[in-house]
């Protein structure tokens, strides 16, 4: 039905029968030539399984709750006042400043510069919805199209594709299993890079397979990044949840690396502080405006009636967190107590571990199914969390459920999978 002109020379647009407009409708919900196309960006990113996991097990209070990243760990309970309060106050009500308090900007500049052993200002802070808005905006401030970025194998599934959201593409290093433990392959790091490397993009403690990088393979990372003029994003959103006497080693504090070392950080991990979604990115003075401005146009501003959470949180005493930390390596002791006939590298830090399920002649899909069906046991398979390490494991998550429950593992594993 094309238009008409009339007597001004304009398009005068048909009147449309009824039947005419369903017929439009019903043409629009079909896969015609008219349905717009999926953007290139989108092609290779996979939906989560997570979630997929956590519908299957629905409501049954008979299911371990280990496929995510949750945690029945209480926040401190300042910071749950310090909320109550910014709900009343009508200046955290607010779309301003858009980088975030400054009153928190420099409560975590005082504590990287506890932990990098270097000079932070609040200027050098800009506060996220999480530690996952900071991954995607970093990525965008420091990565052009086709540029490289190398993370390890495996590490979270949403660092991967933040990659590749970004319209950069990700290498991937393999951790290897020796002595009972994850090390990284430092040869494989160092045949990973490029020319078209930009960056290289760390989480550790490592999720999902929990791995704590050494000294000697901080130092290696560092080397590749001076040498070949790299940024480093490092992913600190677990750092002080370290298991069997650990230490922090910030990589800001290696000669050379302050200056190129984008730290994210946020209150989720160490105080539990999930739904606050505070996040932050702290970095040098070179590249600070810039990862704003990515902020800023992404999402304008952190959830203002948040921060006073996680002021208070970061407030609290470090006692707070080496008690959640106790808590948690108890719970990553009885998994591996009650696990002990199966392939598992204990978690050296973080809120979850692996188990290799193809000894079992099993992938971590078919796992996953069967754990749920026959052991009431939720846990998420890892297929697109890696490539070495990858489709053989599925993940346990034990921030989420008490050592009493922990302790009926073991039998639902025999139950599910056999032994």
């Amino acid at each position: 039905m094309p238009g008409i002109l009339n007597a001004e020379n304009t398009m005068q647009l048909p009147t449309l029968k009824e039947e005419d407009s369903y017929d439009l409708y019903a043409h629009s919900l079909t896969n015609s030539p008219l349905t717009p196309a999926m953007p290139t960006r989108l092609h290779n990113l996979p939906g989560f399984s997570i979630d997929q996991v956590a519908a299957a097990a629905g409501t049954d209070s008979d299911i371990l709750r280990l496929e995510n990243l949750d945690t029945d760990l209480r926040p401190p309970q300042a910071a749950i006042e310090a909320t109550r309060i910014a709900l009343e106050r009508d200046a955290d009500n607010s779309y301003l400043p858009f980088t975030g308090q400054w009153e928190l900007r420099q409560a975590i500049a005082d504590k990287l510069h506890r932990s990098a052993n270097a000079p932070y200002s609040p200027a050098q802070v800009v506060i996220t919805c999480g530690a996952t808005e900071a991954m995607l905006d970093a990525l965008l401030a420091v990565t052009d199209p086709g540029d490289e970025v190398i993370l390890t194998d495996p590490t979270y599934a949403g660092m991967i594709y933040r990659v590749r959201l970004a319209g950069a593409v990700p290498r991937l290093v393999p951790f290897r299993q020796q002595f009972g433990e994850w090390r990284l392959d430092v040869d494989a790091l160092q045949q990973a890079v490029s020319p078209r490397t930009k960056a290289v993009f760390i989480l550790n403690p490592a999720m999902p397979c929990g791995a704590v990088l050494t000294l000697a393979e901080w130092q290696a990372i560092a080397k590749i990044c001076i040498e070949r003029d790299l940024w480093l994003i490092y992913n600190a959103a677990f750092e002080r949840v370290l298991f069997d006497q650990r230490k922090v080693i910030h990589p800001a504090a290696l000669p050379g690396m302050a200056g190129r070392t984008i730290t994210l950080g946020s209150v989720s991990k160490e105080y539990g502080m999930i739904g606050w979604r505070v996040g932050w990115m702290a970095a040098p003075e070179s590249i600070v405006a810039d990862l704003a401005k990515v902020h800023i146009y992404n999402v304008v501003t952190p959830v203002g009636i948040s921060q006073a959470g996680a002021l208070a949180a970061l407030q609290t005493d470090e006692s707070e967190v080496l008690r959640r930390c106790r808590i948690l390596e108890e719970r990553r002791d009885v998994v591996c107590e009650q696990l002990a006939e199966y392939a598992m590298i204990p978690a050296q830090g973080g809120w979850s571990q692996l188990v290799d399920v193809s000894p079992l002649g099993l992938t971590g899909q078919q796992a996953s199914e069967r754990l749920l069906q026959k052991g009431k046991v939720a846990a998420t398979p890892m297929t697109h969390w890696g490539e070495v390490n990858a489709a053989q494991f599925v993940r346990l998550v034990f921030s989420n459920e008490p050592v009493e429950r922990l302790q009926t593992l073991g039998r639902r594993f025999r139950a599910a999978l056999g032994k």
